[in-house]
């Protein structure tokens, strides 16, 4: 019988290494002491030198030049340790440079010499990985933009440079105006191309050394290095709205939208993120107001708008439980007879440590953050049981004027709300005013002729506060239920000296008369003003001329005080 011979050890033991070094690694090479390439896996030729040898070469050669050293640094550290060493470095394949992690581990032959073993492990696709996890963390996914975290980097960056440099430069805050109605009528997927369009001309507005971020929706930041100067700053902006006012064509649709901006610099308006920030959305919100597809420029002079105060808000919430908020009340009196017909509810905040806190700073916080319907709903039903306390001190029907927030007449149980106080008061319809901004009525027309008509079938009266500095539309006088219109004190506090004031005033007295509505004009402080107003027919009077808002006591103080004038007389 013929028997096979023994494969001798050492050719086992090169066998066992061979199939050791195919299955170890994506790229694993056996080297001598001097890192020299003495064998390498198939896989390893296939990968980087299909047609030629690598035997002979150095590893480091095939590292891309700048990081030769790091092998042969490495290899003399596994020799030297007698232990592995570890490096990540780029090789030079025959299609791409790839990165590496090398372990390198030296051990002793059988003639005394020592030899190396690297064996490496291709982590190009985990590096991509991580780097889109980075950018996915760092950027809008919607516009491939720097997001509001990349963004809040670059200000710091941006901070601690021009700390160093003594340069400035410039916070731009920026939306899309339009942008809401486009996506309300079109959809979601329509309004998304758009923002990725919008996004791209924005970008290519700027240089490369600026950052554009998108911080959500159709707002947009823009980060303007070494901008100082309004020139340099108006050219941007001017790009900016020229670039957006073309029209979108999307999906068979020309659409057509415009971008308003606000501008804020380093440090002249803001030594740090939050204030910079808030300023330039100040700024921003100020190009809205005043027309829209422009730049403002923040200007701490004429910008009176109170900064968001967190401490404040904080303190509204336990306002609400502690019981500070109360309710003055201003007189409104007949214009000719100067009796007091009814009063205009006023919420005011009376803070343990600061006093009185304006309305100017807590309703709009009140407004934003939700509790101005939990206040309004109070206003509503403690002002209608008050008004009762007030005909029972001047023996006569009164009637009482509340304001009526816009977060409170988008609220879908404002009428239960109203029903409610009515019912606890037994406050006949005719007896309650409310008064609602021509914003309100404008902003969804269809909404508020809905709910304004079930408001008039109760009796109750709606007055247009404020009238003629809003969109002044006369459609909404004949679409609407409205009772009253109150002439805002702009026009009131110049008369009867300013011609156009009293145009105006006369315009909307007359227009009122022929309507069949009653008109109130606020803001009356001096005997003229009233006397000019009687003599038009303005039916009623507010001011501090003849009254000061009051509290309960000092309101039944003046009834009981007008009552005993008339008997008097």
């Amino acid at each position: 019988m013929f028997v096979m011979p023994d494969t001798p050890p050492r050719a086992n033991l090169k066998i066992q290494l061979e199939n050791l070094m195919e299955a170890a690694g994506d790229a694993v090479f056996q080297l001598n002491d001097k890192g020299e390439i003495l064998s390498a896996s198939k896989r390893t030729i296939e990968l980087i030198k299909p047609d030629g040898t690598l035997v002979g070469l150095l590893l480091s050669d095939l590292a891309v030049p700048e990081e030769n050293t790091l092998i042969s640094a490495a290899v003399t550290q596994a020799i030297q340790s007698g232990r592995h060493s570890q490096v990540n470095v780029q090789i030079k394949t025959r299609a791409a440079v790839h990165c590496f992690d090398f372990l390198i581990t030296a051990y002793a032959t059988g003639q005394g010499n020592m030899e190396l073993l690297a064996v490496g492990r291709n982590i190009a696709q985990q590096l991509a990985t991580e780097e889109s996890l980075r950018h996915l963390a760092t950027h809008d996914a919607l516009t491939g933009l720097p997001n509001r975290s990349l963004l809040s980097d670059r200000l710091s960056m941006a901070m601690a440079q021009a700390r160093r440099t003594g340069k400035g430069f410039a916070v731009v805050a920026l939306d899309l105006d339009g942008f809401k109605k486009i996506n309300d009528a079109l959809g979601h997927p329509v309004g998304d191309v758009l923002l990725r369009e919008a996004s791209m001309r924005l970008r290519d507005t700027l240089r490369d050394t600026d950052t554009l971020a998108r911080v959500g929706g159709d707002e947009f930041i823009a980060l303007l290095p070494n901008a100082l100067t309004e020139a340099d700053i108006q050219i941007v902006s001017r790009r900016m709205i020229a670039a957006i006012q073309l029209p979108f064509e999307i999906q068979g649709h020309a659409l057509y939208v415009s971008t308003s901006i606000g501008i804020a610099t380093y440090p002249n308006h803001g030594d740090n993120e939050v204030t910079l920030l808030a300023h330039a959305d100040l700024a921003l919100y100020r190009a809205k107001e005043t027309g829209k597809a422009r730049y403002v420029i923040y200007d701490p002079q004429t910008f009176t708008k109170p900064v968001h105060d967190v401490s404040i808000e904080a303190a509204m919430f336990e306002a609400v439980k502690n019981g500070e908020f109360l309710l003055h009340y201003q007189p409104v009196v007949d214009a000719t007879t100067r009796q007091i017909m009814g009063f205009e509810a006023l919420m005011r905040w009376m803070h343990p440590d600061l006093g009185l806190v304006p309305p100017i700073q807590f309703i709009p916080m009140a407004e934003n953050n939700g509790l101005i319907t939990l206040l309004g709903a109070w206003v509503l039903k403690a002002a209608c049981v008050q008004i009762r306390h007030f005909e029972a001190a001047a023996g006569r029907q009164l009637y009482i004027s509340v304001n009526v927030s816009p977060r409170q007449f988008r609220n879908d149980r404002f009428l239960e709300t109203l029903d409610e106080a009515m019912k606890l008061s037994d406050l006949q319809g005719s007896q309650l005013l409310l008064e609602i901004t021509e914003g309100i009525l404008m902003s969804d027309p269809d909404h508020a002729e809905t709910l304004l008509t079930a408001i008039a079938t109760r009796g109750v009266r709606i007055a247009i506060d404020d009238f003629g500095t809003g969109y002044s539309s006369l459609a909404y006088l004949k679409r609407f239920p409205i009772n009253t219109l109150k002439i805002d004190r702009t026009f009131v506090k110049d008369l009867p000296g300013s011609v156009k004031d009293a145009a105006i005033c006369d315009v909307v007295i007359s227009l009122a008369s022929h309507l069949n509505l009653t008109t109130v004009a606020e803001g009356v402080e001096d005997e003229q003003q009233l006397q000019f107003l009687a003599k038009q027919g303005c039916t009623l009077i507010q001011g501090f001329l003849t009254g000061h808002p009051m509290l309960p006591d000092e309101a039944i103080a003046a009834l009981k005080a007008d009552a005993a004038a008339a008997f008097v007389i």
